[in-house]
């Protein structure tokens, strides 16, 4: 067999009515590439049809490769999932809703080969309600102020990858949107395209407010990791030093005090809040070592996903 040139990788969770449309979609754009392909979907856990009907296009295209989960883990755990069982030298993501536009994933890999990484969508012209496109701006601008990653549109799923980026990437909670940011931290090379962005016809959204406030959440986590992750001891320790050293300073400062020149120390709040610092000192480092040795276990953990059944 030839070696595979695009993988598509595509989460998906209770789209009955959009999984063959998109394929048909897919198959076009793909087949004018006359390149060996596989469409990856991940089952989020869906509650309707949605696997059946992956299952009848596995059924007429062999190309067509299943992941199905026990429950609903996330977009995150699933692309993390469809990018562990990718071949092929080009990984493209996208969403399973319709609202991503086949048609541009020729742009994303020419773009790509202009020299990236990583060449992301921008949903320029979003065909979505105005609190989402407002909420979306917000997240934006701030995530470029804390990360210092410039795209501008770090919640489109629609992506081309080289494979080689992806390997030892571990997502989370709602880090699918932030994996430009991780992916620039460690020195890979960026780009983005405008895209085309469709109206949803069929399905409900899975977006609301709860996801975006975990998404902001999230991306406090991700500055935090991408400064300390592999060392947290630097700042819990530092933080912890700084307040040892206060506190001993004031102790000290109260002691000479009380040797020297018979102040009493039973009415000086400041003889409690002294102790209080060192205390909180010693609980500051010792709780850097212990996420030292919980980071070393992290970096060995598996993924925090079950699944039920692939099919390919």
């Amino acid at each position: 067999m030839d070696e595979v040139k695009f993988s598509i990788v595509i989460p998906v969770y209770n789209e009955e009515d959009n999984v063959i449309p998109l394929y048909n979609e897919l198959k076009d754009v793909l087949m004018e590439a006359r390149e060996p392909y596989e469409v990856i979907f991940v089952d989020d856990g869906s509650t309707d049809r949605t696997f059946e009907r992956l299952l009848k296009l596995h059924e007429v295209d062999g190309r067509v490769k299943i992941i199905r989960f026990r429950r609903n883990f996330g977009q995150s755990l699933a692309l993390a999932a469809g990018f562990k069982h990718t071949t092929g030298e080009i990984v493209i993501s996208m969403d399973g809703d319709l609202q991503n536009d086949p048609r541009d994933i020729p742009r994303l890999v020419e773009k790509l080969n202009e020299g990236y990484d990583v060449v992301c969508g921008w949903r320029w012209d979003r065909k979505d309600p105005l609190f989402k496109k407002w909420f979306s701006r917000i997240a934006n601008w701030l995530r470029r102020k804390i990360t210092g990653e410039r795209i501008h549109d770090s919640g489109c799923t629609l992506r081309a990858y080289r494979r080689a980026c992806l390997e030892g990437l571990e997502l989370f909670g709602e880090l699918h949107r932030y994996i430009p940011t991780l992916l620039f931290w460690k020195g890979y090379k960026i780009g983005e395209l405008k895209v085309n962005h469709r109206r949803r016809v069929f399905g409900r959204t899975k977006y609301g407010w709860k996801r975006l406030a975990k998404g902001f959440l999230d991306l406090l986590v991700v500055s935090f990791w991408q400064k300390y992750s592999y060392r947290p001891m630097h700042i819990f320790g530092g933080v912890g030093l700084l307040s040892t050293l206060i506190g001993f300073i004031l102790g000290t400062y109260l002691v000479i005090l009380r040797l020297f020149f018979g102040v009493s120390l039973a009415e000086r709040p400041l003889f409690l809040i002294s102790i209080l610092l060192i205390l909180m000192g010693i609980q500051f480092m010792t709780i850097g070592i212990l996420s030292d040795i919980m980071v070393r276990l992290y970096y060995r953990a598996e993924g925090s996903y079950q699944i039920e059944k692939v099919v390919s």
